[in-house]
């Protein structure tokens, strides 16, 4: 449940301090124990990690006495609404539902049989232009805003972005984070809308999600978008299962 905290971590530790601009991460103390934690990045809302509601909303009171501004929280929905109803007391900005996602584990990985006409390969250098162009592209999809360009060159040069190919042209996309505390993570996925319902986006997925277990992950995540019952049937077919549903709250 920790993933996106650990991964950003460790791309900051490879990449450098200023990967990501601004980013603050933080955890919550009760009788000396760590009982819960955070991570802000600037681009996107605070994140909150399994914590205790009390927790979410001493975290609200932090940040709006420390300022600037928030566009929004991410967390399970009880620590979510704490840390929104302690913001409305604070600021006067009342919440509402930007997304509901929910993170799958991979329980065994079942590749499609049969697989769509193409092959799955590692992008290199050369894919860059389309590589961000597909990145953007999926955020504007999503509803965020601009991707981590540098984030992505880094997931390029690590051999993080498996494209699907089907009569000479890439057709689909898939990314993976670096396996941290043996997990790695499937981010982004991505058809554009001319290749979709061919099975491309299934089978980019199930080919980098081996490419995340070769590499050495004992455990492979992603998160899919709540309101897209298409991608949630694709990945519990090819072998995910549901873990922890989670909701976006914008405010203002």
């Amino acid at each position: 449940a920790n993933t996106v905290s650990l991964t950003v971590a460790e791309a900051i530790r490879v990449q450098g301090p200023e990967l990501y601009g601004f980013v603050l991460f933080g955890w919550w103390t009760s009788g000396g124990g760590i009982e819960g934690t955070f991570l802000w990045t600037g681009t996107h809302p605070p994140l909150l990690n399994a914590m205790p509601e009390r927790a979410a909303r001493e975290l609200a009171d932090v940040l709006a006495a420390r300022g600037p501004a928030i566009a929004g929280v991410n967390g399970t929905p009880v620590t979510a609404a704490a840390f929104a109803e302690a913001w409305r007391r604070r600021t006067g900005a009342p919440s509402r539902i930007g997304m509901r996602q929910r993170l799958h584990r991979l329980a065994r990985l079942e590749p499609p049989d049969p697989a769509p006409d193409g092959a799955a390969r590692v992008a290199g250098g050369a894919d860059l232009d389309l590589v961000l162009e597909w990145s953007a592209q999926f955020h504007r999809d999503a509803g965020g805003g601009a991707p981590n360009a540098a984030v992505t060159r880094g997931r390029l040069a690590e051999g993080g972005i498996t494209l699907w190919e089907a009569g000479g042209r890439p057709v689909a996309m898939a990314g993976r984070t670096p396996a941290v505390a043996g997990v790695a993570r499937i981010a982004p996925v991505y058809t554009p809308a001319e290749y979709r319902r061919r099975g491309y986006g299934a089978a980019v997925t199930a080919a980098a999600t081996q490419g995340a277990l070769d590499a050495g992950a004992g455990g492979v995540v992603l998160f899919t978008d709540l309101a897209n019952p298409t991608s949630n049937g694709v990945y519990r077919r090819i072998g995910y299962r549901p873990v922890e549903d989670r909701v976006v709250l914008a405010f203002g």
